[in-house]
């Protein structure tokens, strides 16, 4: 693969999340695909785009929950329904290889949130890292 085919943070998927009590309960495979925002892509020690996918979701979260809402705008650069309040969860992600994956069927990006936005969920993920409220779950 060539590095204009990589995804670019921010930019969002439909994709087969899997949900980290899902993955605790033996679960392999998401229930359904979701709108999921690729909130990082780092290269691992052997060449492979290592993706970290937040999920994006209209339940409203539990207050225990670490989320921001989409607000309208980035909901429209990103291509999601903006007649419903959205959320993307940043204290769990999944992880998944670019070049392998088979839950990534569609490769084309519904939008992309803006490079301040994206900023934004990395910062807060960071943030529930530090604080060891970080979930993952390795696809």
């Amino acid at each position: 693969m060539t590095k204009p085919d990589l995804p670019v943070p921010g930019e969002v998927f439909s994709y087969p999340y899997l949900w980290h009590w899902q993955d605790q309960r033996g679960e392999t495979e998401g229930r359904k695909s979701r709108p999921s925002c690729l909130a990082l892509a780092v290269q691992n020690g052997r060449g492979e785009t290592v993706l970290f996918i937040a999920p994006i979701t209209s339940r409203r979260p539990d207050p225990q929950r670490a989320a921001i809402a989409v607000p309208l705008l980035e909901a429209r650069r990103a291509g999601l329904d903006t007649d419903i309040p959205l959320w993307v969860i940043v204290d769990e992600v999944n992880t998944d290889i670019w070049e392998r994956s088979y839950y990534l069927e569609d490769r084309i990006p519904l939008g992309r949130f803006s490079e301040a936005f994206t900023r934004q969920i990395l910062r807060r993920q960071r943030l529930e890292l530090a604080r060891n409220r970080h979930m993952v779950s390795r696809r």
